[in-house]
């Protein structure tokens, strides 16, 4: 056998196929995160000029129940929704909807926030309970095919948020007779626990992964019982009957949730990221939940009112989790490094303002409500517009690196 010439070329590298159509549909994160954002830096707005009378707009909804309803299955669920439809991809292997399939999730997500102030309500109601159990189904298919079994609960929670949605609007329409704040406070209560879910995966995980030579020891008894006793404690928070008895039982139980939540958080070491914005956004949104559980607590037991707690988790831990995670998995799919600027650590603080004001001061004096209200409004509305101008040239183009997604 003759030997190889010796100037003979080198193999024809193999190709890199270039990724296709348009980067914003390339992955879930992409048309999510830009719509979250927009309808957030939007939507507080409107809502703070309906409710101090500013705007006469005429919706399907009343204004309070489209702002509870809004906030929740417009803005958290299109964060929660773009941020499976990405992990579940590197969890699998597996392709996620993209291209016309991601388009039209994306639409179908944005014709119901349109439908929400323009009717008729039949249109919006259509809309808006078509998309969950669509998202869910598909992310339960991929689970599935891969055998990850693992994450196969949080397609099941996306179904329990559609059957929440549905009592929703079933109590709107008069088909059933419940208070329309029990499914969203339902709502609330999933979401609370993805968050805890996803935090107790990624938060001690980044930590130690910026801070060379750490090691966090973490109890898998102080995660099952601040998990069980939070499932319980809101469980309690949302059925119970407002009786002395059932009244002092959940109150017990969401102090005790609370508890088990600041001994998770500080296994994590929290104080050793305040020099990491992209770290210390996470263990300070984290902290408002037991805040929030807390503040629950203290409704039940009459001292204040039910509004406060539900606000701290729901800007203070929710939106504080949605503006860490966002730039954080933003940045890293888009091939940019996980080193936020100073205009982004701004967001960060903005929103932690937005909850602060929102939920303190009237906290501290009732009859400052409005002023808390245009106060913490101008903080989120700011810093999801600092959101917008910085990352949605990213997500509207290609990668850095020119890989796909």
């Amino acid at each position: 056998m003759s030997a190889p010439p010796l100037h003979a070329s080198p193999p024809a590298p193999t190709a890199v196929p270039q990724p296709t159509g348009w980067p914003v549909l390339r992955l879930g994160f992409r048309p999510f995160y830009l719509g979250a954002a927009l309808f957030a830096l939007l939507a507080i707005p409107l809502w703070v000029a309906l409710f101090l009378g500013h705007s006469t707009l005429t919706m399907p909804l009343s204004p309070l129940l489209w702002h509870a309803h809004e906030m929740l299955f417009g803005f958290a669920i299109a964060v929660i929704m773009g941020f499976l439809l990405t992990a579940v991809k590197a969890w699998t292997g597996l392709a996620t909807p993209r291209g016309a399939f991601l388009a039209a999730l994306a639409l179908l997500w944005l014709a119901a926030r349109v439908a929400a102030v323009t009717g008729p309500y039949a249109l919006y109601a259509l809309l808006d309970l078509a998309l969950l159990p669509l998202v869910a189904a598909v992310l339960t298919r991929l689970l599935l095919r891969a055998r990850n079994r693992r994450n196969l609960p949080l397609a099941g929670m996306l179904m329990l948020l559609a059957l929440a949605n549905g009592v929703f609007h079933l109590e709107v329409i008069g088909a059933i007779e419940m208070s329309p704040l029990t499914p969203l406070y339902a709502a609330l209560a999933l979401i609370v626990m993805i968050e805890c879910v996803i935090a107790g995966r990624v938060i001690p995980a980044f930590t130690m992964s910026a801070t060379p030579g750490l090691k966090l020891t973490v109890s898998v008894l102080v995660d099952r019982a601040a998990m069980g006793l939070t499932a319980l404690a809101l469980l309690l928070w949302i059925f119970a009957p407002a009786s002395t008895a059932w009244n002092m039982g959940a109150g017990l139980a969401l102090s005790l949730a609370a508890v088990a939540h600041v001994l998770r958080l500080l296994q994590w070491r929290p104080a050793i990221t305040r020099h990491r914005p992209i770290l210390w956004i996470l263990h300070a949104s984290y902290a408002w939940i037991p805040f929030g559980l807390a503040l629950l607590a203290a409704a039940r037991f009459g001292w204040i009112a039910n509004s406060i707690g539900v606000h701290a988790l729901a800007i203070g831990a929710t939106a504080g989790l949605i503006i860490g995670m966002i730039t954080r998995t933003a940045r890293g799919h888009t091939g940019r490094a996980l080193q936020v600027s100073r205009p982004e650590a701004t967001a960060y603080a903005l929103v932690m303002l937005a909850a602060a004001t929102r939920v303190l001061l009237p906290l501290a004096v009732p009859a400052w409500l409005p002023m808390a209200l245009v106060v913490s409004a101008a903080a989120w509305s700011l810093a999801f517009a600092i959101y917008l101008f910085i990352y949605t040239p990213w997500l509207l183009q290609t990668r850095l690196d020119g890989k796909d997604g």
